[in-house]
């Protein structure tokens, strides 16, 4: 809404140009390949909007300070302008944009949207897949995949918010020489041991006998050498090794199921790569046959990268065993036949670049045009503070536990303010609150930015936090519940947008105004932190108003409304941004 209001006096102030220049040089064919730039001033009393004349001043035969004074009087003389007051500052022709035009037009487009107010159609025409979390089944979810998972489910309801038709998948790694290491130990060491009867969560249960493998790896030299002999009996399809795959892939599958509902993860569809591999197996011997790829001597596949300036890559190994790469072909193959998108982004860390090079190109080289459609979403490496996590290790930061644990601080935090009564539910309140944190904090980085996580930092209640936004959407909603209680209801009176006037008003009316902007550029951009940024600050902004001035105690009853219906907008926007990022809309903290 603000973006259309700049460029409304964009073209206003480009026709007045040439009608200047047709005026004082004879001809406008003189400015027509110059670009009139839009820039925002550097502080409010400048105004909203700053058109920067400097490129114009040679071929009109003035100074920049001259041209804006002779564009102003033009502007003024013809009287046909949007809303506004035409400022000069310097070599700048400057806008302070009728916010009370623009009030009353967005108040009427809140109340009319609700929850759809920011969406735009820039996407209207796009089948968008996305691709992110893609667990292994040896091992449960840890902070990495919670950094990938928000940043997945937030990219894909930007997108959808733009008018995208979104589809979001998952990969479930749940075969190769990994998973069989988990296998193998639980053979060796298991004694039959169980969920149920360890009180265990499936994939922590697994997960332990992947550590447990590590351990012994280093006893015994030959370890890495049977996993990959049980890996080549599990393709040929020994019926033992497949049932223990079946089992502790239920195990597995069934606990990280637990912590997507936990955490408000969701996909469309669930893609294996035990049921793709062979699909890419098959995809890497059509291209050996039409020579895009080549045999080495020992009988594995390769193929020559040197057309991307890359050595070569392994597509098969010597024993006819696939590789990520192999079982990434026919994964990619088949979403397209089921759901032939327009683009596919793979939400995966950017320590997996060299990876999705190779099989971008790879795709391309056996013929499918919409590889050229496939993109990888390279975000950064989290940690917490103590250093960088090993699964193998067992050094990994659990999601379970860090999720629990966030939860447990934030019931502590609302047992000692006292505040148990009027939550009603103290645990569902902490857990929404351990959301926010969560997701808020690890999406305030933009996603190619490596980042460390400070759990006692997400859940403070001051500052850059998800506890802090959710806390300004509880305190308009109490504001409001003291409204309906106080029994001087102002419904019966229009609001009045004049008389929101007040700079830190004018300040919310334009950010307000800006949040479809907002949510294009972020889809856009593929990147969630210019949605939080923008939460940040209009919840930093009407903070301070909220502090500074009487909104239910207002001098006027008129005054009342105008004030009240902006904090009502600005939590609509909130709520609509809340959903963008993941973060539970609380109306008591």
């Amino acid at each position: 809404m603000l973006q259309k209001i700049k460029m409304r006096w964009k073209a206003t102030v480009e026709q007045h140009l040439h009608n200047l220049a047709e005026k004082t040089l004879g001809k406008s064919e003189l400015i027509k390949d110059i670009p009139l730039v839009v820039q925002v001033p550097p502080k409010p009393e400048l105004g909203d909007v700053a058109f920067p004349l400097f490129a114009y001043a040679k071929p009109f035969r003035t100074s920049p300070q001259k041209l804006v004074e002779q564009l102003i009087a033009s502007l003024n003389e013809s009287g046909d302008l949007p809303a506004g007051t035409l400022l000069a500052a310097g070599p700048y022709l400057n806008v302070k944009i009728d916010t009370a035009e623009l009030a009353n037009e967005l108040e009427t487009a809140i109340r009319n949207r609700k929850e759809q107010y920011g969406h735009t159609s820039s996407m209207a025409d796009k089948r968008v897949m996305v691709e992110f979390s893609c667990p292994n089944t040896n091992k449960p979810l840890h902070l990495g995949h919670l950094r990938n998972d928000a940043i997945g489910q937030s990219i894909a309801a930007i997108l959808k918010a733009n008018g995208a038709d979104v589809h979001k998948v998952n990969l479930i790694n749940n075969r190769g020489v990994h998973i069989c290491k988990s296998m193998l130990a639980y053979m060796k060491f298991g004694n039959n041991e169980t969920p149920e009867s360890s009180s265990v969560k499936g994939d922590h249960l697994v997960g332990n006998y992947y550590v447990r493998f590590a351990q012994w790896e280093k006893e015994d030299p030959t370890a890495l050498e049977q996993a990959q002999t049980m890996l080549k009996q599990w393709e040929d399809g020994d019926p033992e090794i497949v049932q223990l795959w079946e089992k502790m892939n239920r195990w597995t599958l069934d606990g990280i199921k637990q912590t997507y509902d936990k955490t408000g993860i969701s996909f469309d569809t669930y893609y294996y790569e035990s049921d793709t591999y062979k699909l890419g197996r098959d995809k890497v011997a059509s291209g050996l046959k039409a020579n895009v790829f080549y045999k080495e001597s020992d009988g594995s596949v390769w193929i020559d990268l040197a057309e991307i300036g890359l050595d070569k890559k392994v597509l098969l190994r010597k024993d006819g065993t696939s590789l990520y790469l192999t079982q990434d072909i026919g994964t990619a193959i088949a979403r397209h036949e089921d759901w032939p998108f327009d683009s596919l982004i793979y939400v995966v860390a950017n320590e997996q670049s060299y990876h999705f090079k190779v099989l971008f190109h790879v795709l391309q080289k056996l013929g499918y045009d919409w590889a050229s459609d496939l993109h990888h979403l390279a975000y950064g490496m989290v940690n917490l503070p103590e250093g960088k996590m090993k699964s193998r290790e067992g050094t990994v930061v659990d999601a379970d536990d860090l999720f629990d644990m966030l939860a447990k601080m934030a019931t502590s935090d609302i047992l000692e303010k006292g505040r148990e009564e009027d939550v009603k539910d103290v645990q569902q309140t902490s857990e929404a609150i351990a959301l926010g944190a969560l997701n808020y904090y690890l999406l305030q980085v933009n996603p190619l930015k490596d980042m460390i996580f400070n759990p006692a930092e997400s859940l403070s209640f001051n500052g850059n936090t998800g506890p802090y936004l959710q806390y300004m959407g509880a305190r308009i909603s109490s504001m409001y519940r003291k409204y309906v209680e106080s029994g001087t209801p102002v419904d019966t009176i229009s609001f009045d947008g004049s008389l929101l006037n007040l700079e830190e008003e004018r300040e919310l009316i334009k950010s307000l105004a800006d949040f479809e902007e907002t949510v294009k550029q972020a889809a856009t951009n593929l990147d969630p932190s210019v949605i939080t940024a923008y939460l940040y600050d209009v919840s930093r902004k009407y903070s301070k108003y909220y502090h500074d001035y009487p909104i239910l105690k207002a001098e006027s009853k008129s005054l009342i409304k105008a004030r009240l219906t902006l904090s009502l907008m600005v939590l609509q926007v909130l709520r609509n941004a809340y959903e963008l990022i993941g973060i539970p809309f609380l109306e008591t903290m």
